[in-house]
């Protein structure tokens, strides 16, 4: 009988185009040895895989042609930055007529991976591969595995970019259902900074798409990284990422996730903590309805003295929709002096909204701030009834909470442009002008 599974089909791709480096075919080692996880693994106990796993996929690859050019041309106009460096992809495949870049290659190499492996060959090869870890994430080594295409984007030391770099990558199922694998890689270099943010998109389809994304970042001493991730994908369109950080002395990283629609959403964060004086932040929202299900599990791994992370995760679901907070802080023995925070809070909308919510510490160190919370509820009545008491209806009302609810996010998205888009977006659905 044939196969018609995701991993039946992952297994007979690798086979067909078996991978070339080292790093490739270990983790095609991996991924032959991992199974899709199920909601026995405590990893995955809230979010059920089973109608991504069952699926016939495609795997994505094409040319950049008119008709893709077309499909992507709407979300890069969507943005209204003029100064910014763009990379467009859609289904994994570069378009470089709707790209450019602005800064001068003295400050930012910049390109689509593929020809980063030639063109930027020494720091390619110095960092690719070598901070996502595959070892337990199925994903993460079919993305390895099977030469996955994005972003290659490399600061020297001490230079300041100051454009944003703006990255989008469009989902089109139209032939049928398909799988998209996108990959990135950032480095930034000693006392360097940089601004990226990665816009995942989907285009309203009958098919299902599924991106499987994987991004490795790194921080050098002294460096400060802005990152966001917009997540805007049809309710047909799945996305799982995994997005490993890893940060050396004095550096600053601050991370906003903001995800909006699409149908599972599962979204792994982990940062790697490894020098002494470094900020990060984690931020992230997520505005749900009907049937949408997004997973955030995030990870602030402390391994050296003297630095602070702090951690803001707001969510606000109507409908169906469905969420899933997993916060870890991890505290080494050496990691002693570190200031830690983390805070999940939810507004439910609808009485068939849900949220699973788990904030973790786990600390091996006896010199240390830590605290976590969560809340869970409904919309406070009292600032409701005082805003009805001075003349506004109670929808314009409710709409004026939950966009100031939000809002607390939206303002740590420093790329103005970017802000307003998602500003748009959630002020739409909460029928609202702004």
């Amino acid at each position: 009988m044939e196969k018609t599974d995701l991993k039946s089909l992952a297994l007979a791709y690798l086979e067909s185009k078996p991978p070339q480096s080292d790093i490739q075919k270990h983790a095609a080692e991996v991924f032959r040895s991992l199974d899709i996880p199920t909601t026995k693994n405590e990893e995955w106990k809230y979010l059920n895989l089973k109608n991504i796993a069952s699926r016939a996929y495609t795997f994505a690859n094409g040319n950049a042609s008119d008709t893709a050019a077309a499909i992507a041309k709407p979300f890069v106009e969507a943005y209204d930055e003029q100064n910014a460096n763009v990379l467009v992809f859609v289904n994994g495949v570069y378009m470089p007529a709707l790209s450019r870049v602005v800064s001068p290659e003295s400050d930012l190499k910049i390109s689509n991976l593929r020809e980063a492996k030639s063109k930027y060959a020494a720091e390619f090869g110095k960092y690719f591969g070598k901070y996502a870890n595959d070892e337990h994430h199925i994903f993460a080594a079919l993305n390895t595995a099977a030469d996955a295409e994005g972003a290659f984007i490399y600061v020297p030391n001490n230079k300041t970019v100051e454009a944003p770099v703006i990255l989008h990558y469009i989902a089109s199922a139209e032939a049928g259902d398909v799988l998209v694998q996108t990959r990135n890689l950032f480095v930034v270099g000693t006392s360097a900074q940089l601004t990226v943010v990665e816009h995942y998109n989907s285009t309203e389809q009958a098919n299902h798409s599924l991106t499987n994304m994987v991004t490795e970042v790194f921080v050098g001493g002294n460096a400060r990284f802005d990152h966001y991730k917009i997540q805007n994908e049809a309710n047909t369109s799945s996305h799982i990422g995994f997005t490993q950080t890893w940060q050396l002395q004095d550096s600053h990283y601050a991370n906003t996730t903001v995800s909006l629609s699409g149908e599972i959403v599962r979204n792994n964060l982990h940062i790697a903590i490894d020098g002494q004086n470094c900020e990060a932040f984690m931020n992230g929202l997520y505005v749900l309805d009907g049937n949408t299900v997004v997973d955030n599990h995030t990870v602030a791994d402390h391994r050296q003295p003297h630095s602070h992370s702090n951690e803001l995760y707001k969510g606000l679901l109507d409908g169906k929709s469905q969420a899933v907070f997993n916060g870890k802080i991890f505290v080494r023995q050496d990691a002693q002096k570190t200031n830690a925070f983390q805070s999940n809070k939810n507004i439910l909308l609808s009485p068939n909204a849900n949220v699973d919510t788990k904030p973790q510490l786990e600390i091996w160190a006896d010199d240390v701030k830590c605290s976590h919370g969560c809340t869970v509820g409904a919309l406070d009545e009292e600032p409701l009834f005082y805003l009805r008491a001075r003349g506004i209806n109670e929808e314009n009302a409710r709409a004026l909470l939950m966009f100031a609810f939000a809002e607390d996010v939206l303002e740590r998205i420093q790329v103005e442009s970017v802000r307003r888009h998602v500003e748009k977006i959630i002020a739409a659905r909460l029928k609202m002008d702004i």
